[in-house]
């Protein structure tokens, strides 16, 4: 073996390795962000019920008593006392985007805002309670995060608001193997699935109408070839390079 032929190994074993190297048009986000005009405002959005939330709505007024039949408990308060332990039942929207309502009944609240359904309910209560403040909680809000991310799991949302690169940040962020071009998101609603890709390395993520999540969103991040190929063979493959390296190196220091 010549120290040509050695020489030709090494340079083909670099450029096997760096080819593997991911460039930084493919890791950095937001690229082009020094273009993006400053907005006036954020988009308000809110997202829409749909079959199978799960909602707490607490009803009050003035006159306490009067609002009583409008609160369900497990375990029913005293009139005009309010324990502490006492837990509110929750409605769930059924396959027709109805839940039940004492007194009042079936109430359509699917594809309606939580804005919305609170006026809505606000206006329907009138004939019942002077002056009813009614709040309305979505209690089952939650994503989930897949694929190449540091904690992949499904997340509680709080506050009824978060958007694609908040849910990332719960997950951990991305992996070095993750593409951030690639970034699924899927979504059903309306009795319908949405698949949608979204560009972490651009600026138009923020312009897009998925950029908000909706409840039960999926974000999937795609593996790069580089994971999808280390997974075809064993685990000890780094090793074994990095071993051949070493040898290729010794031979070459040896044959001089």
């Amino acid at each position: 073996m010549t120290n040509n032929k050695i020489t030709y190994g090494l340079i083909l074993l670099l450029a096997a390795i760096f080819q593997n190297c991911a460039s930084p048009e493919k890791v950095v986000y937001f690229q082009d962000i020094e273009n993006l005009k400053a907005q006036t405002a954020l988009v308000n959005y809110e997202p829409q019920l749909q079959v199978g939330d799960i909602l707490t709505i607490n009803v009050s007024a003035i006159d306490a008593e009067a609002a009583v039949p409008f609160n369900l408990y497990e375990t029913p308060p005293t009139v005009g006392v309010m324990s502490s332990n006492a837990k509110p039942l929750t409605y769930i929207v059924d396959a027709s985007g109805v839940i039940q309502f004492p007194v009042i009944g079936s109430v359509q609240v699917g594809g309606k805002t939580i804005k919305e359904n609170t006026a809505y309910l606000t206006n329907l209560l009138k004939d019942y309670i002077k002056k009813p403040i009614v709040n309305i909680r979505l209690t089952n809000f939650r994503v989930t995060v897949l694929g190449e991310v540091k904690k992949p799991g499904t997340f509680q949302v709080a506050n009824e608001r978060i958007s694609v690169v908040e849910a990332l940040g719960l997950a951990g962020d991305l992996t070095i193997h993750g593409k951030r071009k690639e970034i699924q998101l899927i979504r059903e609603q309306n009795g319908e699935r949405k698949f949608v890709t979204l560009d972490l390395t651009s600026k138009k993520i923020f312009e897009s109408p998925y950029f908000y999540l909706a409840q039960n969103d999926v974000i999937y991040v795609t593996p790069n070839k580089t994971k999808v190929n280390s997974s075809a063979v064993g685990t000890n493959t780094g090793v074994i390079i990095s071993s051949i390296s070493i040898l290729l190196s010794l031979i070459s220091i040896l044959l001089k």
